[in-house]
């Protein structure tokens, strides 16, 4: 079914909530086998909205779709002892397993690295934490928005002069995902080299921090502590301004010759026709007044009309949209950027943002839908012990799975 993938043939357990889910999905994407181990009663991920037609389901959660697409659902309770015997068996034939459990979780019910290492001296292990699994803060609660703060991502995202601003969305999490997935690929070639598996310890907190291009930048390189500047760049040559319309991300890169000479035939260059604004360093270090000066140009434009003019001169500029206006986006259509996933119990398709990344030999496709809860147990089961389904049906009976 994933045959050419990039990740064809690797078997992934994915142990993880929903803070680790994404980077599973993404290996799942790439074509390995990612079995989504959950309780009985299903992820917690599949409790949170929102729901396919406002109908609170497990199977209907926008959320758990997203972060799992592509994977294979097995139910088996861990917090008994022959569902841990039955997960430790299965080890034996993975390649990785991904966890999010707080640190010692694992290896106090007896799937720690030792356990699982000594099971399977292949497999690699990528434990998810907030702080990591050493440290003072190794045991520490904390959520997306702590992760922000305290990996400097928060404190730069406001305007001036006020409080900081969450940042939109799981950004925290996101990053510790696209991080792990490194992480994982990387161990992955050092085993193709020296045939023995390791223990990834994710720090998300670093993850984080390392995902916001100039905060540890800034400091480390030059001492200093980025400050919150509202919509302008931390590089000081983007800006978003509000058009008639809607709202226009201005730059001052590109071909500026053009871009001043517009704004100067519509009367409202004021000062930028002084030829010091040719130096690029010059317009970056007198920003504010630069980006005032376009602010009151663009005013009374039509924001597409600005954006269509603006690419036509080579300028850099971008909208500023809804996220649903990106369902009618030209060129994510152009792109075929968005896919059709079938929900055959739903008796519908839902559509699902597409592939993050282009891959020649090994595209991005859509393998499965997001699993139903437990969907693929027996199968699972089957595979890998040879459970009949008498077998099956005893550890229903008992609650394992």
């Amino acid at each position: 079914m994933n045959e050419g993938a990039a990740l064809a043939g690797l078997r992934v357990l994915d142990l993880s909530d929903y803070r680790g889910q994404l980077c599973a999905r993404m290996l799942a994407d790439m074509g390995a086998d990612v079995i989504k181990v959950e309780p009985p009663g299903g992820d917690g991920a599949r409790r949170i909205g929102p729901f396919v037609d406002d109908l609170p389901h497990r199977d209907r959660s926008l959320f758990f779709w997203f972060y799992n697409l592509n994977k294979r659902s097995l139910t088996l309770d861990l917090e008994k002892p022959r569902g841990r015997e039955i997960l430790l068996s299965l080890v034996r034939g993975a390649d990785l397993v991904v966890e999010s459990f707080a640190p010692g979780v694992l290896a106090r019910a007896g799937l720690g690295w030792d356990a699982l290492h000594a099971a399977n001296p292949a497999l690699i292990l990528l434990s998810i934490a907030p702080f990591g699994q050493s440290g003072p803060y190794r045991d520490w609660a904390a959520d997306d928005t702590v992760l922000a703060a305290l990996g400097g991502m928060l404190y730069v995202n406001g305007s001036p002069g006020r409080a900081p601003v969450r940042p939109l969305g799981l950004q925290a999490y996101h990053a510790s995902a696209y991080y792990a997935a490194i992480a994982v690929l990387c161990a992955l070639f050092a085993r193709d080299r020296d045939g023995a598996g390791q223990w990834i310890d994710l720090s998300m907190q670093e993850a984080t921090a390392a995902a916001v291009e100039h905060v540890a930048g800034s400091y480390f390189g030059d001492g200093r502590i980025e400050p919150r500047r509202g919509t302008l760049h931390w590089s000081r040559y983007f800006r978003v301004g509000k058009c008639r319309d809607g709202y226009i991300m201005h730059c001052t890169l590109g071909d500026w010759t053009s871009l001043v000479e517009w704004v100067a035939g519509d009367g409202k260059a004021q000062d930028l026709t002084a030829p010091e604004w040719n130096d690029v360093v010059y317009r970056a270090t007198h920003a504010e007044h630069l980006f005032d000066v376009l602010d009151e140009w663009v005013k009374d434009y039509s924001r597409d009309e600005l954006l269509e003019r603006a690419q036509t001169l080579r300028l850099p500029y971008a909208t500023v949209r809804q996220p649903e206006a990106l369902l009618e986006d030209e060129q994510l259509a152009a792109r075929g950027y968005f896919v059709d996933v079938e929900h055959p119990e739903l008796g519908r398709t839902i559509r699902y943002p597409g592939a993050p990344y282009l891959f020649n030999g090994s595209p991005w496709r859509v393998y499965r839908r997001p699993p139903l809860t437990g969907e693929h147990t027996a199968e699972i089961l089957r595979e890998a012990r040879g459970f009949d389904a008498g077998e099956l049906a005893a550890l229903a009976a008992a609650g394992i799975i």
